[in-house]
C-alpha cells in the first residue's frame, strides 16, 4: 500500500496550480472548488486507450499525455470556453514501467501549464491491458454565449483555422517511413502535439456573431455534418480553398494518396470549423491576425436539406458523412 501512495505521490511531481479558487486540493476523497461568479461551467471528458487511440511506435510517453489533455482542450475551444480544472483517471497493465507513466504525467503537465489548467484529482488502477487513460476538463464560459453546432444559418461563411491534413500525413509518416520524420518536423508535430484554438474559441464566444462552432476531431466532412445537421442548412465547401501545407501535400504523392482525403477524413487536427455571418468574417479575420493564428474561409451556409457538398472545379457532389467511427465494424 505504501508503494501505491508512493507511486501516486510520483505521479503529482511537476504538478503547477493554476487557480486560488481550490478550496481542497488532491488529498482527500474529492477535490473542492469555488464556483467562478456569473461565469457557465463547460464539461467534456475524453479518453485514449493503446492501440486505439495511440502507439508505442509512433507516441512517445510525454506525447500521449499532452495529447490527451489537448483532444479535452480542444472541445472546450469548440464552446467558447477557458480550461480551468482536470481530473485523470488511469488504468496501468504490467506491461508499461513507472518511469513511462510518470514521463506521460510530465507531457500533460507541460500542455496544462501552457493552458493554465490544475489537475486536480483523479484515479489510478491496475489492469490486465491496454493502458486506458479517461480525462474529464472543466472550463467556463459567459452564460449564454457558449457557442454550438446549431447557429449556422443561409448566407454564413464556412471557415476553418489552422491547416488541416497534417495529423494524418504525420501519422502515415512515423508509421510507414519513420525515417524520415526529421524531414518533415511540423507534420509530426501536428499529429504528436497538436495545438488546441482556444484563444479563438473564446473570441467567436464574445464576439456577439452567434457563430456555429465544432473542433475537428474526425476530419472536416463528419465536423461539417455535425454543424449542417445541428442547424437544420446546407454546408458548401470548396475543395481548392482548403488549407493544406506544401509538407503535406509531398507527403501524399510519396504514399500515392489525395491529400484531401486527410483533410475531410484524417482527423485529429484539432483545429476549429464553423460559420459566420459576412460581416463577422471580417472582424474575426481580423482578431486571428493579431494572433498570429491562420484562418480560411472555405465556403457558404446555404438553405435546404441538411448535407454538405463540396465542390471542386466548379462542380457539386455530395460530400460523405463519415469520420473516424469506433464502432464501424461491430
Amino acid at each position: 500500500m505504501n508503494d501505491e501512495f508512493a507511486f501516486i505521490r510520483s505521479l503529482l511531481k511537476g504538478r503547477s496550480a493554476w487557480s486560488d479558487r481550490i478550496e481542497v486540493d488532491i488529498g482527500d476523497d474529492a477535490a473542492v472548488v469555488v464556483p467562478a461568479p456569473e461565469r457557465s461551467l463547460v464539461m467534456t471528458c475524453d479518453t485514449m486507450v493503446e492501440t486505439v487511440h495511440f502507439l508505442r511506435q509512433t507516441m512517445s510517453c510525454r506525447d500521449i499525455g499532452w495529447k490527451l489533455l489537448t483532444s479535452n482542450l480542444s472541445d472546450i475551444a469548440a464552446m467558447g470556453g477557458t480550461p480551468t480544472f482536470a481530473l485523470l483517471s488511469i488504468a496501468v497493465p504490467f506491461s508499461w514501467q513507472t518511469e513511462e507513466i510518470q514521463e506521460i504525467y510530465r507531457g500533460l503537465y507541460q500542455c496544462a501549464d501552457e493552458n493554465r489548467v490544475t489537475l486536480v484529482g483523479g484515479d489510478t488502477v491496475s489492469t490486465p491491458g491496454p493502458l486506458t487513460l479517461s480525462l474529464t476538463l472543466l472550463g467556463e464560459v459567459s452564460p449564454g454565449n457558449a457557442l454550438r453546432r446549431s447557429s449556422a444559418k443561409p448566407g454564413d461563411v464556412v471557415f476553418v483555422t489552422g491547416t488541416v491534413g497534417d495529423s494524418a500525413a504525420g501519422l502515415y509518416l512515423l508509421l510507414h517511413h519513420p525515417q524520415l520524420k526529421e524531414d518533415f518536423p511540423t507534420l509530426v508535430k501536428a499529429h504528436t502535439r497538436p495545438a488546441a484554438q482556444v484563444s479563438i474559441g473564446k473570441w467567436l464566444a464574445e464576439s456577439g456573431f452567434n457563430p456555429a462552432c465544432d473542433d475537428i476531431s474526425d476530419g472536416i466532412a463528419g465536423e461539417a455534418w455535425e454543424i449542417a445537421e445541428a442547424s437544420g442548412v446546407k454546408l458548401v465547401i470548396e475543395q481548392e480553398k482548403l488549407p493544406l501545407t506544401a509538407a503535406c501535400k509531398e507527403v501524399a504523392k510519396m504514399a500515392e494518396m489525395d491529400p484531401y482525403e486527410w483533410a475531410w477524413f484524417g482527423g485529429e487536427d484539432y483545429q476549429l470549423i464553423g460559420t459566420i455571418r459576412p460581416d463577422g468574417w471580417q472582424q474575426l479575420r481580423q482578431a486571428a491576425l493579431e494572433e498570429n493564428i491562420l484562418i480560411t474561409a472555405i465556403g457558404r451556409v446555404e438553405a435546404g436539406e441538411p448535407c454538405v457538398e463540396k465542390e471542386t472545379a466548379g462542380k457539386r457532389m455530395s460530400l460523405q458523412q463519415k469520420g473516424y467511427n469506433h464502432f464501424a465494424d461491430r
